[in-house]
């Protein structure tokens, strides 16, 4: 079928606009103008060398540097494994393992406050959560707050309760208390404890807590779409997110998906670097969102470390992988505003620095909404959907790889897919659709490419689109720098399952998988949800 057929009914404007901070090609006067504010650019997944897995060399000072000197991040999350704790921030062995919730308080607090208290990094916001071992699934990012950073207090009572640690590796009194709390019980086995830990956030940490889903079909049998459905059902306010543009770039299986390269795990496999879980048109996001549930899409480093020896695992932090917040404020945001900010979903993710800006909102005669938000009008009103984008000069390309030596690479979008689904009835848990990981209505609504944007006094490619309002419906956007047909990478637009990167000798290997990921550039809006009144 051609996308021509596939279009909804509307007419196509292409119009210059000329407003620094979203233009101003309103479809009336009573449109509220778009709010003041910037982008701030982070990363909610990254290991310091805490994380046994992580390299020795990973220390704290240094994933900060890498992420606020070089590739200059304006926020951060370090989210070490919620394991046992072998070393300290800088690398040295421990006389004794200890909970990582106590390897947070004693090294990665102090040290993240004693540098922003010299005026180090004091712009930037730096905060600690930890990345969860999920009973009978896999990994999730978790940030309890308590003020501006970590709750030390609920981390080590999450853990506590929440993992397999020995009781005798925390303080006997805390021990003592959380016993009169809970008895004997912990929760570390079943999927029913993985649900209750949700609650436990939801019911202690409501508004200062999140859970975000990590890389979620690296592994077989981790997350199916129901468990998806049962996390956001019991605290939508905490689960909220979904790793959909995953980390672990720079490893010879893209995004480390090393499940074998068959048919049967075309469901286990990154397309452009991308989860099947948001890479699939019509797949298991669109069937989230084809519920109407404010489920975002985020990318990450999950940096371990990026070459070491004879192996090589992610990016830096900032390096590769971005995610683009809206930030109303233009001073240092705080804690609450970055949470405020991504349970929104006024958020964009790139990689290889494809865009760095991007105002996708949807207009109709009285009001406008933007990424995340609701637009709310009658049948048969008009909507018009402005998409506005910047690139950057370059990107961070190297070659060689970690070299230091820039390839002055300006990246270029090739088209943006402007993608439409329906949206229907929340599915009730137990019945046969809490288990459907699809939504049909899902479809290329129009692919903008270079011959329909124009570009504004500002800098911005623009482009507008109307349709007309008939049905409830979500609004997303994907771009890629790569053409719709691309051998081996992309047919008819969509994006192919990436192949193991195998060369034999390793510094070849390395180079070869960092052209691997600057060839392929994708980032993925955040929806706008139409809904009729």
């Amino acid at each position: 079928m051609s996308y021509k057929k596939m279009l909804i009914p509307s007419a196509i404007a292409i119009m210059l606009t000329v407003a620094a901070c979203g233009g101003d090609n309103e479809p009336a006067s009573a449109v509220p103008p778009l709010p003041a504010g910037r982008w701030i650019a982070g990363d909610l997944h990254t290991h310091t060398t805490q994380s046994a897995d992580a390299d020795v060399s990973q220390t704290l000072d240094k994933i900060l540097s890498k992420a606020f000197t070089t590739y200059g991040l304006d926020w951060m999350a370090v989210t070490n494994h919620l394991r046992v704790s072998t070393r300290d921030d800088k690398g040295a062995a421990l006389p004794a393992q200890i909970p990582m919730a106590l390897g947070l308080e004693r090294y990665e607090l102090p040290r993240v406050q004693a540098l922003q208290a010299a005026g180090t990094y004091a712009d930037k916001l730096i905060f600690s959560g930890v990345e969860w071992d999920m009973p009978t699934h896999d990994h999730i990012g978790i940030g309890i707050f308590d003020g501006a950073n970590a709750s030390v207090k609920g981390m080590k009572e999450f853990e506590y309760l929440f993992t397999t640690r020995d009781a005798a590796m925390f303080d006997a009194a805390d021990v003592a208390a959380w016993k009169a709390r809970y008895g004997e019980t912990r929760y570390n086995k079943t999927a029913a404890d993985a649900l209750e830990a949700i609650n436990w956030l939801k019911t202690n940490y409501p508004d200062t807590s999140y859970a975000v889903i990590n890389h979620p079909s690296r592994n077989k049998g981790s997350y199916s779409i129901a468990d998806f459905r049962a996390f956001n059902d019991a605290a939508p306010n905490i689960m909220f997110a979904i790793e959909g543009m995953v980390g672990n770039q720079m490893e010879p299986d893209r995004g480390g998906y090393t499940a074998a390269y068959t048919d049967e795990n075309a469901l286990l496999r990154v397309y452009g670097g991308v989860d099947y879980v948001v890479a699939k048109l019509g797949g298991p996001w669109d069937a989230l969102l084809g519920e109407g549930r404010r489920i975002w899409n985020l990318t990450d480093s999950d940096t371990h470390f990026k070459i070491v020896g004879g192996n090589s695992s992610g990016y830096f932090p900032g390096e590769y992988a971005k995610n683009y917040v809206f930030n109303n404020g233009t001073g240092k945001p705080a804690t609450k505003d970055l949470l405020t900010g991504l349970r929104s979903g006024k958020m964009f993710s790139v990689y290889g620095d494809l865009i760095n800006a991007l105002d996708f909102n949807l207009a109709s005669k009285d009001d406008r909404k933007e990424m995340g938000g609701e637009l709310k009008v009658a049948s048969g009103d008009k909507v018009t959907i402005t998409i506005r984008f910047k690139t950057p000069a370059k990107n961070n390309y190297e070659k060689p790889v970690d070299s230091g030596t820039a390839a002055n690479v300006k990246p270029v979008v090739d088209h943006v897919d402007l993608i439409a689904g329906d949206v229907g009835a929340k599915a009730t848990p137990g019945s046969a659709a809490y288990n459907v990981a699809t939504n049909a209505s899902t479809r290329v609504v129009k692919r903008f490419t270079a011959a329909d944007w124009r570009v504004d006094s500002d800098g911005y490619y623009s482009v507008t689109y109307e349709t007309t309002a008939a049905k409830n419906q979500y609004f997303r956007l994907r771009g890629s720098n790569l053409g719709v047909d691309v051998a081996g990478l992309t047919a008819n637009g969509e994006p192919l399952a990436d192949q193991r990167t195998s060369t034999t000798d390793n510094t070849q290997r390395f180079n070869d998988i960092n052209d691997r990921n600057y060839r392929s550039l994708w980032f993925y809006s955040n929806p706008v949800f139409v809904t009729l009144r």
